[in-house]
């Protein structure tokens, strides 16, 4: 599963309401993260190699 940070339209490894691979927590600003079904774009550590 990915989810995407909508201000960046970056997206991660993770589910909303959850941490994403590279250690965001969703839970932060929810209104910012929406799950999603796109190919993961963020090159960092955890998110990437998923």
């Amino acid at each position: 599963m990915a989810v995407k940070h909508t201000p960046t339209n970056e997206v991660h490894s993770g589910t909303k309401g959850g941490k994403t691979g590279c250690g965001f927590d969703t839970k932060d600003h929810p209104e910012h993260w929406v799950n999603s079904h796109e190919r993961i774009t963020c090159d960092k550590n955890g998110c990437k190699n998923e």
